[in-house]
């Protein structure tokens, strides 16, 4: 009886030994996750402004905060040095940062971008096509989806970047000078595009889809966050799919949030989310395949300064699982 008693306790003392080591990985999980969040308008927008993530990630004892960025690239600042965990970008900021090994994964599609980048001119301007850049100042924020989409548009109308004079500006920056005429185009996304149109009756000179260049954004997560913390990639992409199926439910509401919250008229946050409807998806073959012909442009222009596998950073392992308890009610 003695040994048959001792053998039990020793088991027990395993599961209990099991039970402790499982408590002490949960609690070096983080307890605060921090989100980069542009001007653009869209779910995760919406989300910060409902409180969305700050509930639900309190309910697993997690503190949520935000950060805010002019454009893509800085987001990657952040990530390299270990103070940003997930984002949203465009599609040349993934490819930049790839390049310069920072250390990040793409966890789902976020836009196609066919409508959501455009160099836009000044009401009355004589630029009629691309061409008519040649030798005209076009601002632009450097690495950004603009940037990308600018040097495409310039290399498919035949022109080399030296024939334009790019000017490199933040949008805080390129706003005032494109509307003082300081520069003669500028090569932005949405919702500036829109604000541009409507506000001051600028024109669309081209977009993706009138080049048919796809400047898909996505979503985008810390790697170290990610492999420490897959529950809580996938608990953020659950609370941003909520977001983003409110966003599409309760349409006209969200456009009155947004225009409340940016102080901008509900006309141009409704024609911004027309042109850029949010997705929330694993990455496809067909949007690889257009990063990687992407990424290959900007190696020839010695943007970056090696070759990349755009799939390399690409993880669908979290949305696939994120939209399946999603749909099973978990």
């Amino acid at each position: 009886m003695k040994k048959i008693s001792l053998v039990v306790l020793f088991l027990a003392l395993l599961v209990i030994a099991g039970c402790s080591s499982t408590s002490a990985n949960t609690e070096q999980k983080a307890k605060t996750v921090t989100i980069g969040i542009q001007q653009s308008l869209g779910p995760l927008l919406l989300a910060k402004n409902k409180g969305w993530f700050e509930e639900e990630f309190e309910k697993i004892g997690v503190k949520v905060k935000w950060t805010e960025f002019q454009s893509g690239p800085p987001h990657f600042e952040g990530i390299a040095s270990d103070r940003l965990d997930f984002g949203q970008v465009g599609n040349s900021p993934v490819i930049s940062a790839q390049g310069a090994d920072i250390p990040f994964l793409e966890i789902s599609n976020a836009s196609d971008g066919l409508k959501g980048n455009a160099i836009v001119v000044q009401r009355g301007s004589k630029i009629n096509t691309i061409k008519d850049l040649k030798g005209k100042k076009v601002a632009v924020a450097k690495g950004s989806s603009g940037f990308n989409f600018l040097y495409r548009a310039i290399d498919e109308a035949g022109l080399k970047p030296d024939d334009v004079e790019i000017i490199q500006l933040q949008p805080d920056e390129a706003q005032p000078a494109f509307e003082n005429g300081s520069v003669d185009a500028w090569a932005i996304w949405e919702p500036f595009i829109s604000v541009q149109e409507i506000k001051n009756g600028a024109r669309v000179l081209e977009n993706g889809e009138s080049l048919g260049i796809y400047s898909p954004g996505f979503t985008i997560v810390r790697e170290k966050f990610a492999k420490e913390n897959p529950d809580l990639v996938v608990h953020f992409l659950k609370v941003y799919e909520k977001a983003r199926v409110w966003q599409n439910e309760n349409f006209d509401e969200t456009v009155e949030i947004f225009a409340k919250e940016k102080k901008i008229d509900s006309k141009i946050v409704r024609k911004v989310l027309e042109n850029n409807p949010p997705l929330n998806i694993p990455i496809t073959d067909e949007i690889i395949a257009e990063q990687q012909k992407t990424a290959d442009f900007q190696y020839s222009l010695s943007v970056i300064k090696k070759k990349i596998d755009t799939s390399k950073v690409v993880d669908n392992s979290y949305i696939e699982k994120a939209l399946k308890e999603l749909e099973e009610g978990e």
